[in-house]
């Protein structure tokens, strides 16, 4: 069938990271005081759960709630001073406009904050490139819940949600897309995942350059 919604992530899938939210993580560990020895082990946890709600990492690296808010509002803080330099992976825009071109609905995901993430589309100009842009707040999960697709459909009333394909560069993505029932389920290699990473999806691709062939090539 003909795709209804395409639902992208971000960071890694449509912007290139660049080593950014590192960078942003970096800078929060060491305000926190967090001990060096911790960090190495700390970074990599960071970086095993890329995609994922960053307010759920910080739960699950700090043990405390208070902790885990202040930690999630420096980070953002830091990746929003950083947006200036976000950059589009290449080809992502023309990818989006020919499948609105083509009367498919397309939806912006992330783990950010929804003000980093509208921080990121003003930097790159693409507040009115997609549908619609989703992030985890009230009612609805992050990743690797089905939420945001969910959410998007819905919103942007698909009929079906086989008639969905999600694409993103995580582990989390691709269990998020498998979970919400969508039928196509494509993990890029332009990001945080290795291809062992991106185990279940229906496609690894090596950008998402590559999707339009990939959905030309389903079943109608």
């Amino acid at each position: 069938m003909t795709p209804e919604l395409v639902v992208l992530d971000m960071a890694g899938t449509t912007v290139a990271d660049d080593g950014l939210v590192v960078r942003a993580f970096t800078e929060v560990i060491r305000s926190a005081g967090v001990p060096d020895e911790k960090y190495p082990e700390m970074l990599r946890y960071v970086l095993d759960t890329m995609g994922q709600s960053k307010i759920v990492v910080f739960r699950a690296l700090l043990g405390d709630e208070t902790r885990a808010r202040q930690a999630n509002a420096a980070f953002e803080a830091a990746y929003g001073e950083l947006v200036g330099e976000s950059k589009p992976v290449p080809g992502a825009e023309a990818v989006v406009r020919g499948l609105r071109e083509d009367g498919v609905k397309v939806a912006f995901t992330t783990g950010f904050a929804p003000a980093t993430q509208r921080a990121i589309l003003v930097a790159l100009g693409w507040r009115d490139l997609a549908d619609l842009a989703l992030a985890p707040g009230d009612g609805v999960r992050g990743r690797p819940f089905p939420d945001l697709v969910l959410a998007a459909a819905l919103r942007l009333e698909v009929t079906d949600v086989r008639r969905i394909a999600v694409v993103g560069d995580t582990a989390s993505d691709v269990l998020c897309g498998l979970r919400s029932g969508a039928s196509v389920v494509a993990g890029v290699l332009t990001g945080a995942g290795r291809r062992e990473d991106l185990a279940g999806a229906t496609h690894v691709l090596g950008s998402v350059s590559d999707l339009p062939a990939v959905l030309e090539g389903e079943p109608r």
